[in-house]
């Protein structure tokens, strides 16, 4: 037996890991380098600061990537075992299909404990390592986050255009600071001006040079018979703060940057307007982690009854049940703001669904 062990397990193993690899590759980083690029075309950031980038967002990819290439796995593995009279030939000396399985239901609880520590603890912290990489870049390469004719609003209560820029110096500047509902209070234009990190201070520092100032009514700011312009400045020092920048996405991170635990202490709190969406995402981390699980209790089934060697038709069966499976969990996504869908429940219904089918499946072909 323990050589059908063996032979079971590290096939579907080796097959999930070259199934996830491709599906990262191919799904998700070619996507994300697809994005990417702009960045490492237009704003100068270097690549490996983008291969940094990747490297975050891999963690999230493989919430989806290890179910799947799982999924995968099992149907071409169980597949050609079928076509090749294999399975036949266990059962005909004694070997059930469930004995068969048992190594296939060790991998998928093994991969659903991996998928659970990378959903409340490595994807969260590598989204919150993607803010920090932002500010590390605004500290030590600031003209980076400045883009020529582009607007910049990466800073609370400010916005930034550049007509043009060479290296750190910049052309044709204007800084709008930003007052009630995001109306502009002043703008600052300048033709020319260059950006240095303040080390001491922890701010950006624009040093802009032949400047001009425009003010508005602070109690209205909406009036522009009331705009004082063209007040001269000459060269002006504009400081930025960049504590403001990174506690923006402190106080703004998505609710996928919380692990469990910060989870766990948010909901307790009370998140107000946010706790359907909070409580939701708590139970989504623990119903996507069964994603395994219920792949294996279907694609055993699926894989032996197709009878088929063909790459082709087990890649197309596994697209077609992740699809359904993962189509629940983005709905719930959807719904997460709405109590009349009761997402909290609705996320769990890929597991209702895929759970019992693949039991009653695998319960017939233990049967037979």
């Amino acid at each position: 037996m323990k050589i059908i062990d063996r032979y079971v397990g590290l096939g579907v193993l080796g097959m999930t890991s070259v199934g996830v690899l491709i599906l990262s590759l191919v799904l998700v980083v070619g996507n994300v380098f697809k994005q990417l690029l702009d960045l490492i075309i237009n704003h100068d950031v270097p690549a490996q600061m983008m291969m940094l980038f990747m490297a975050y967002v891999l963690p999230f990819s493989f919430t989806f990537t290890i179910p799947w290439g799982f999924l995968t796995a099992i149907l071409l593995f169980f597949g050609r075992m079928s076509a090749d009279n294999e399975i036949v030939a266990l059962r005909a000396s004694g070997v059930s299909i469930v004995r068969i399985s048992v190594p296939v239901f060790i991998l998928a609880a093994t991969l659903s404990a991996l998928c659970f520590w990378i959903n409340t603890e490595v994807a969260p912290r590598a989204e919150q390592a993607m803010a920090r990489t932002v500010y590390e870049i605004a500290t030590n390469e600031p003209d980076k986050l400045f883009t020529a004719d582009e607007v910049v609003d990466r800073f609370p209560d400010s916005r930034i255009y550049l007509g043009s820029k060479q290296g750190r110096t910049l052309f044709n500047v204007e800084i709008f600071e930003l007052g009630n509902r995001g109306m502009p209070k002043k703008v600052i234009h300048a033709k020319e001006g260059e950006i240095t990190y303040d080390v001491e201070n922890g701010r950006l520092a624009f040093r802009l040079k032949d400047s001009e100032l425009e003010i508005r009514n602070d109690e209205n700011l909406e009036d522009f018979a009331l705009i004082r312009q063209g007040i001269k400045i000459g060269d002006f020092h504009f400081p930025m703060p960049l504590d403001n920048f990174y506690a923006r996405y402190l106080r703004d991170k998505r609710i996928s940057a919380y692990t469990l635990s910060e989870l766990r202490n948010f909901i307790w709190e009370g998140a107000g307007d946010a706790l359907l969406n909070a409580q939701t995402e708590y139970n989504k981390r623990f119903s996507i982690s069964l994603a395994c699980l219920a792949f294996a209790f279907i694609a055993i089934p699926l894989g032996v009854v197709t009878h088929r060697k063909e790459t082709s038709i087990g890649f197309a069966l596994s697209l077609a049940v992740a699809f359904a499976y993962f189509f629940f969990i983005t709905i719930a996504d959807m719904f997460r703001d709405n109590p009349a869908a009761h997402p909290t429940w609705l996320i769990w219904a890929p597991n209702f669904i895929f759970i019992p089918l693949g039991l009653f499946l695998f319960w017939r072909l233990a049967r037979r």
